[in-house]
């Protein structure tokens, strides 16, 4: 059974937070992944970068354990994940869309309907902490009155974010986020990733997949390429 507490700390080394370990798929004759081996630990900046096709989203939906593999495994801090505890898993790591997914009404409905969810029962929604990170993106208290369909790009993939954050994931798997936003609202998203994972460096990563090799510079502590279904080290 993988363990789902705190990432381990203190003195002695730690296994990563999240690995990939050979993953691989196969669709038919065509190859999706190959033998894709990955370690993500507390601390890091990962951006992942390549040709659209190469397989960078399917990598990321895969280490969400959202996609099937062929074999290969997932470790949760040295332990395999198995199916039956992909739920707590995924409130562990989570991926998000370039194009969220939100439903219908205010950014105030938006950002409490996963503390109905049976998974989040136990936690509650804190207004004022999102209040909070709602000023670091330039943006008022009157921004949760905002409904669903007024929202710019920008703004929705702000409000998904949070959405994640509120919920306190360990790794961020992050789908080309800012791929159709604008310079200030690419700045804003990138400006709310860093604070979110530097508030807790210990615990927390992110791997940012993007085809923009100036962003990846600018927001990861290491870079890798994704070249049909194959993962090597930036080059």
């Amino acid at each position: 059974m993988a363990d789902f507490t705190e990432p381990h700390r203190g003195a002695s080394p730690s296994p990563p937070l999240l690995a990939a370990v050979e993953l691989a798929r196969r669709d038919g004759d065509q190859v999706l992944l190959t033998g894709v081996s990955l370690e993500i630990h507390a601390r890091d900046r990962v951006a992942v970068v390549g040709a659209t096709g190469s397989g960078k989203s399917l990598l990321l939906r895969a280490l969400a354990f959202l996609d099937p593999i062929d074999s290969g495994k997932l470790l949760w801090q040295g332990r395999e994940i198995h199916g039956p505890e992909a739920p707590r898993f995924r409130g562990c790591v989570m991926y998000l869309h370039q194009r969220p997914a939100l439903i219908e009404g205010s950014v105030e409905e938006i950002l409490r309907q996963p503390f109905g969810l049976r998974l989040h029962r136990d936690k509650v929604f804190d207004r004022a902490a999102i209040i909070a990170r709602l000023a670091l993106v330039g943006r008022g208290e009157s921004f949760l009155e905002s409904q669903q369909r007024d929202l710019s790009g920008g703004e929705a993939q702000i409000v998904a974010l949070l959405r994640a954050m509120q919920l306190a994931p360990h790794v961020l798997l992050l789908d080309e986020p800012t791929a159709a936003l604008d310079a200030q609202s690419t700045a804003a998203v990138e400006s709310l990733i860093e604070t979110y994972l530097s508030e807790q460096p210990t615990q927390r990563a992110a791997v940012w997949v993007t085809h923009d090799r100036a962003q990846a510079q600018r927001v990861a502590s290491r870079w890798m390429q994704m070249r049909a279904g194959v993962l090597s080290e930036g080059s």
